[in-house]
């Protein structure tokens, strides 16, 4: 299999933000992911605030399910808040589903 961000980005989608119940992608805190020629993951993600309490286990969370896949290489999780995470970069889908679309 030949890992491209199309397909890490779906595999994340299993990653949920605990305490608004939607994965990290529709919730816009993915913000770039790259994979190179030797499946090595990088993913820069952000939080909803800078003091969130589940920073750790969703950072874990993307590290763990990446790392669980077969021919994954290196994975890098860099958490990063800027820009700072605001409702606009949720999904269409993400808003609806919290009933603000």
């Amino acid at each position: 299999m030949t890992w491209t961000r199309e397909r890490v980005e779906e595999i994340l989608q299993d990653v949920l933000d605990p305490e608004v119940g939607l994965n990290i992608v529709e919730m816009g805190l993915v913000y770039n992911v790259s994979v190179d020629e030797d499946a090595n993951v990088d993913v820069r993600m952000t939080l909803t605030t800078p003091g969130c309490p589940m920073h750790g286990s969703i950072a874990e969370g993307v590290q763990r399910i990446l790392e669980d896949q077969p021919n994954i290489g290196q994975v890098a999780v860099e958490l990063t808040f800027e820009p700072p995470w605001d409702p606009s970069m949720m999904s269409i889908e993400a808003l609806k589903k919290l009933g603000w679309q």
